[in-house]
């Protein structure tokens, strides 16, 4: 379950030793001899990436100094890989990023959202794309160049930033969104969930646990389940949303210490933004958030009038309620399509939220992600 809070989880919880969002040389299952691996196929693209990395990195660095990761040696020409998965190559030189976006993305969905993320209005909000690269780029595949950002550290969940991530959510659904450049596309939300499902039926749908994940997945209304717009018919005008929040996404910019900003615009856009809090709120309806996380959460972005549940003395589950059980179907699939794929039963972080899975599709809709008292 890359991609979400789970690292903090399990630190927190004493499970597997936890892994970075983003790390060099990520292992998979053991390769058949001849087997055509994810590092076959990507070599060339990380090279690519690293020209990239490095020329923005040297673009950005000031009065024409040298830049410090060239200073180095040769060794660090390459870049450093980040992160190496299919939806995003990530390579690092210096202080600067580039990002291969998944083969599907769409092109005018995707300029729409990096230009999004220069826009005046996201500043202090979402790190800003530096100027876009030049030269031979990987086809069907949008290249990006970033400022390098501190992520959170995921062996030290004391630090987590949640205060400083509710603050920032609240921010950015408070954005006017009548004066920003459209048009503005759909959050993607719902449909990673459906992608998510999808992935599951692929690799795992003849496990045990999978008719439990669909039975909460056939429970939730058409919008959370990625058909037609991905915001509740009834909750009035939509807002910006990141469409993919967890504590991955925030970095530190200016590095070391820097403010903790957003990052990651694949997913951002017009939607429900309850569904930015879901991730979190799910954790915390399956056990595995504490209480007191949660409610530093929910209280900073509630106290920075964010817009997507009532105040803090109200209570935010009428609004939360479909968007969590849909964040808590789409972990538990990626869950067990990823169990499946390394040959191994879910763990404990994960069969938590199949066994919330279960109990979602047993209950009454009502009562279907009521938090633990």
């Amino acid at each position: 379950m890359s991609g979400d809070i789970e690292p903090v989880l399990r630190s927190r919880r004493g499970g597997a030793e936890a892994e970075p969002r983003f790390r060099r040389g990520r292992g998979g299952p053991v390769q058949r001899p001849g087997a055509i691996t994810l590092h076959d196929v990507t070599a060339p693209l990380v090279r690519i990436l690293a020209t990239v990395a490095r020329d923005a990195a040297h673009l950005a660095t000031p009065g024409g100094a040298l830049c410090p990761a060239c200073g180095a040696g040769d060794a660090h020409l390459d870049g450093e890989t980040l992160a190496d998965r299919p939806d995003g190559t990530v390579v690092r030189h210096g202080e600067a990023v580039a990002k291969a976006h998944a083969p599907e993305t769409d092109p005018v969905a995707h300029r729409a959202r990096l230009a999004l993320a220069a826009h005046p209005a996201l500043a202090g909000i979402l790190l800003p794309p530096l100027p876009p690269p030049a030269g031979a780029l990987p086809r069907l595949r949008p290249v990006t160049a970033w400022p390098y950002g501190v992520p959170v550290d995921p062996a030290d969940p004391d630090a987590a930033p949640w205060e400083e991530a509710g603050v920032l959510l609240a921010r950015l659904h408070r954005v006017e969104t009548a004066g920003l450049p459209g048009p503005l596309p759909p959050m993607r939300g719902p449909a990673k969930a459906a992608a998510a499902m999808a992935r599951m039926e692929a690799a795992a749908g003849d496990h045990p646990a999978a008719p439990a994940v669909r039975r909460a997945w056939e429970r939730l209304p058409a919008w959370a389940r990625g058909e037609g717009f991905p915001g509740a018919p009834d909750r009035g005008p939509h807002t910006l949303c990141h469409g993919d929040l967890h504590l991955g996404q925030f970095v530190r910019h200016p590095v070391p210490d820097g403010p903790w900003l957003l990052i990651d615009v694949d997913d951002l856009g017009l939607g429900d933004p309850a569904w930015d809090l879901a991730r979190p709120a799910a954790w915390y309806a399956a056990g595995l958030l504490p209480p007191q996380i949660w409610q530093r959460f929910l209280g900073a972005y509630t106290a920075a009038d964010g817009p997507a549940v009532p105040s803090r003395y109200d209570d935010p589950w009428p609004q939360l309620d479909v968007p969590a059980r849909a964040l808590t179907v789409q972990t538990a699939a990626l869950a067990l399509a990823k169990s499946a794929a390394e040959g191994r039963q879910p763990d404990d972080v994960e069969s938590a939220v199949i066994d919330t899975c279960t109990r979602i599709g047993t209950l009454p809709p009502e009562l279907a992600c009521e938090p633990p008292s």
